[in-house]
C-alpha cells in the first residue's frame, strides 16, 4: 500500500531545481544602466545602515524591473536578512505591519519605504514529496535565504536584486534575460505557483499589457488550466487588483487579455455570459462588445484628466445586467437592479455602502434623459447627490458607446451641471488605501481641469463617440505595436499606477513577493 501511495505523490523540486542561477548571476555596470543616483536616497540610506550593522540588504522587485524597462518607478522596496524585530532596533522611525507575513514600514517625512526579510519556501517546496493538495498559501512567517526568497516570488522579472554598493544586479531566476526579451514567466512550476496564489494569474495578464510583455507559453497554458482557482482568491486582494487596473489607462486592453486567457469566464462571469455565448472568439473581439467599448471610452477620458472612480468602472461592467433587470415587468426599479447584481456582490464580498452606491447609479440613469429647466428644484436636488458625478459619467459613456444622438444631447445638457460644484472623490472600500487630508483640495483642482477640457470636447457633440469607439478598433489593430510602445511617453506616474503599489499600509494581506 505504501508503494502505491508513493505513486500518487508529486515530487516538488528543490530550491536548486527552481533557480536558473543557484549561486546568483551578477550583472555589473557594463551590462545595464541602473546607477545608485537613480534610487531613492532614503532607500539607499536604509541599505547603508543595515550594511553597517552587518546585514545584507538590496533594492528588490518592481523598482529594479521598471528601471531596466526604462520606466520611472513609483517607489523602491528593500529586502534584507535582518528580521523585523532587528530592523526595529536599528530604526526608530518604523513600524511592523502584516498578518500573513511581517514587514517593516520605515517613515521618512511622510514617505514610506517598505523593508521585508528574505522568506523561505513552503515546506512542500523544499524538496519533500507531498500528496496532491491544495497549495493555497494562507500564512507565511518563515524567514529564509536570498535563494529561497528569489525562488518564491511570483515572476522572474520581479525577482531581481540591486546591490547599491557596486551597482550590480543579482539574478537567481533568469529575470534579467526575460526583461531583455520582453517575456513574462512564472518562477518554478506555474501549476504550483498559481495554486499557491491564484491572484498571480490576474497579475500576469495585467503586467503583460502594461509593460508590453509576452506571456511565456507554459505560463499562459497554466493560466487557462487553473483559472477556476481564482474563486479561492481573497476578495480583498482581488478588489485591490481591480482598482489598480482601473487606474492604468489600459483597463479595456487588460480586460481583453483576461478574456483571451479565459479569466472572464470566472471573474464577473454573469456580466460577460451573453457576450461569450454570442461570440465564439470572444477574447479577440472583446473590444467590439458593449462592455469593451465602454471601457475603451473610459480609458480615453482618463487620459484626458477626467476623474474615473472605481464605482464608474464597476458600473460600466455591470451596466448590461442592470439594463436587463430594468426591462423586466412587475418589478420595482431598485429591487430589480439589486436582484440582478446580488450574485456578483456576494462573490466579490462588496461592502453594503458600495452596493447601495452602485444601485443608485443605475437607478438614476433615466433621470439624465430629462432635459427640463436646468434650474428646476428637482434637478438641483439631483445634482447635490454624492453619486451624481459617477452616475452622469456612466450615462455619458454609455451614450457615446452606443452612438445614441438623443442621449449624447442629453449628456451635453447635464454636462454643465457636473462642473458647477466640486466633485468629492469616492473610493471603493474593497481596494487598498491611499489619500489623506489633501484629497478634497485635489478634487477641486481636478474639477477646474475638467471645466476646461470637457466644455471643448462636448461642443463636438457625438464626435467623441466615434473617437472612443475608434480607440477600441485601433487597439486591436495595433496590438503588436502596443507591446513595443508601452514603456514610453505619457504621464509616467499615472501609467505606473496599476503596477506600483500605492496602498502598502492598507493591504488586507501582505504578499511581499508579488511586486505590484
Amino acid at each position: 500500500m505504501k508503494f502505491l501511495s508513493n505513486l500518487f505523490k508529486k515530487k516538488i523540486g528543490s530550491v536548486e531545481d527552481i533557480l536558473s542561477h543557484p549561486d546568483g548571476k551578477r550583472y555589473y555596470r557594463d551590462a545595464h544602466l541602473i546607477r545608485k543616483n537613480m534610487i531613492d536616497e532614503d532607500a539607499v540610506k536604509i541599505i547603508h545602515r543595515l550594511n553597517k550593522f552587518g546585514f545584507k540588504a538590496y533594492i528588490v522587485g518592481g523598482g529594479v524591473r521598471d528601471l531596466l524597462l526604462g520606466r520611472k518607478p513609483k517607489d523602491f522596496d528593500v529586502v534584507t536578512n535582518a528580521t523585523p524585530n532587528q530592523i526595529k532596533k536599528i530604526f526608530n522611525n518604523c513600524r511592523i505591519i502584516g498578518r500573513r507575513f511581517k514587514i517593516v514600514h520605515i517613515l521618512f517625512r511622510g514617505k514610506v519605504i517598505e523593508v521585508s526579510t528574505f522568506r523561505s519556501l513552503p515546506d512542500y517546496r523544499l524538496g519533500k514529496a507531498v500528496e496532491d493538495q491544495d497549495y493555497l498559501i494562507k500564512r507565511d512567517n518563515k524567514f529564509g535565504t536570498p535563494q529561497e526568497d528569489a525562488a518564491r516570488r511570483d515572476f522572474t522579472i520581479n525577482s531581481l536584486y540591486y546591490d547599491v554598493r557596486n551597482d550590480s544586479i543579482i539574478d537567481y531566476v533568469g529575470g534579467f534575460e526575460d526583461i531583455q526579451n520582453k517575456v513574462l514567466r512564472v518562477i518554478g512550476d506555474p501549476d504550483i505557483s498559481f495554486r499557491e496564489d491564484p491572484v498571480r494569474m490576474l497579475r500576469a495578464v495585467k503586467f503583460a499589457e502594461i509593460l508590453g510583455l509576452n506571456i511565456e507559453k507554459t505560463t499562459a497554458k497554466a493560466i487557462r488550466k487553473h483559472k477556476i482557482e481564482l474563486e479561492k482568491a481573497s476578495s480583498s486582494r482581488m478588489l485591490e487588483e481591480y482598482n489598480k487596473i482601473f487606474r492604468t489607462w489600459k483597463t479595456s486592453l487588460i480586460f481583453q487579455g483576461m478574456a483571451e486567457h479565459g479569466l472572464l469566464e470566472v471573474l464577473f462571469k454573469e456580466a460577460f455570459e451573453k457576450e461569450r455565448k454570442k461570440n465564439s472568439n470572444f477574447g479577440e473581439k472583446f473590444l467590439e462588445t458593449n462592455i469593451g467599448k465602454r471601457l475603451a471610452i473610459a480609458d480615453k477620458l482618463l487620459t484626458e484628466r477626467e476623474e474615473m472612480t472605481p464605482h464608474i468602472f464597476y458600473s460600466l461592467i455591470f451596466s448590461d445586467l442592470a439594463s436587463e433587470a430594468l426591462q423586466k415587468e412587475n418589478m420595482h426599479l431598485v429591487p430589480a437592479i439589486k436582484n440582478s447584481l446580488e450574485p456578483i456582490f456576494k462573490r466579490l464580498e462588496t461592502p453594503k455602502k458600495d452596493k447601495d452606491r452602485l444601485i443608485k447609479i443605475f437607478a438614476s440613469q433615466q433621470r439624465f434623459l430629462s432635459t427640463e429647466d436646468e434650474k428646476s428644484s428637482q434637478n438641483n436636488f439631483f445634482r447635490m447627490k454624492d453619486y451624481f458625478y459617477d452616475a452622469f459619467m456612466v450615462f455619458k459613456i454609455g451614450a457615446i458607446a452606443e452612438n445614441d444622438e438623443q442621449s449624447i444631447q442629453s449628456a451635453f445638457f447635464w454636462e454643465i451641471s457636473v462642473r458647477k460644484r466640486p466633485i468629492p472623490v469616492k473610493k471603493f472600500n474593497g481596494g487598498g488605501g491611499g489619500g489623506g487630508g489633501g484629497q478634497q483640495q485635489g478634487g477641486q483642482r481636478q474639477n477646474k481641469n475638467r471645466n476646461k477640457n470637457f466644455r471643448n470636447r462636448n461642443r463636438e457633440g457625438g464626435g467623441q463617440g466615434q473617437q472612443g469607439q475608434d480607440q477600441g478598433q485601433q487597439s486591436r489593430g495595433e496590438r503588436g505595436n502596443r507591446r513595443e510602445e508601452s514603456s514610453g511617453g505619457g504621464n509616467e506616474n499615472s501609467r505606473n499606477a496599476g503596477i506600483d503599489d500605492d496602498s502598502r499600509g492598507n493591504r488586507a494581506e501582505n504578499y511581499p513577493e508579488d511586486e505590484s
